[in-house]
């Protein structure tokens, strides 16, 4: 991925072309990133898709939890993952599954996956690494962002 302005402009087009974004290890806990982002997001007009198997049955951003991001049956904008690193290829062949491809896969703070990066990149889906959606969308707004 590109520097400065260019990584900028990418995230401009994230923010301001999303609706709908599937978390991939979505979280019940308040305190977990995998929560607390989500729930800002939400907050602020994204509609959080929450994946996790292991809270199935539940409800999240007043969305019932799906095991997979393929259990989801509408088109997602993007995927947002928090997962550790060592897990993201775990869900590689899932995400290139869905029908339409999401436009963007993007890997939380901390969390890099280069070679899943690049077969991502290979199938036209932005990839964003190791940056938190949180921050980057509060750093949007102070540039002007706005979404339609």
């Amino acid at each position: 991925m590109a520097q400065g302005s260019e990584i900028e402009r990418v995230i401009d087009q994230v923010m301001q072309r999303s609706r709908t974004i599937a978390v991939i290890g979505a979280h019940v806990r308040e305190h977990k990133p995998a929560f607390y982002v989500p729930e800002y997001m939400s907050a602020r007009g994204y509609r959080m898709l929450p994946v996790n198997p292991a809270f199935v049955g539940r409800e999240l951003w007043g969305e019932d939890v799906v095991a997979r991001v393929t259990d989801l049956d509408e088109a997602i904008d993007g995927v947002d993952v928090f997962r550790r690193g060592a897990a993201v290829s775990e869900h590689l062949e899932e995400i290139l599954s869905l029908r339409p491809l999401p436009r963007w896969v993007w890997l939380q703070l901390g969390i890099r996956h280069d070679r899943v990066a690049e077969a991502l990149r290979r199938e036209g889906i932005t990839v964003i690494q190791d940056r938190c959606l949180l921050s980057e969308h509060g750093e949007w707004v102070a540039r002007g962002g706005l979404r339609n």
